[in-house]
């Protein structure tokens, strides 16, 4: 009897309880295009992310802290 595949992971969809905002979109872009450009690493992310128009939460530039304190707030 053939067993019943289960995948592995999650698709992301599956996870979100709401529909992610404006903000999220344009920060899960942003991330996708600053490891597209090469980054591999917290500090090359941090330094694309500051590169782009896209501040902080609180409007300042983004730190190793603040992202990973903004990733934390959003559950990621």
């Amino acid at each position: 009897m053939a067993r019943p595949t289960t995948p592995q992971y999650l698709e992301p969809h599956q996870a979100r309880t709401t529909e992610p905002t404006p903000y999220e979109k344009k920060l899960a872009a942003v991330i996708e295009e600053v490891f597209g450009s090469g980054a591999h690493d917290l500090p090359g992310l941090v330094a694309g992310l500051n590169a782009r128009d896209l501040p902080a939460p609180d409007g300042s530039p983004w730190t190793e802290e603040t992202f990973r304190n903004e990733m934390r707030r959003l559950g990621a």
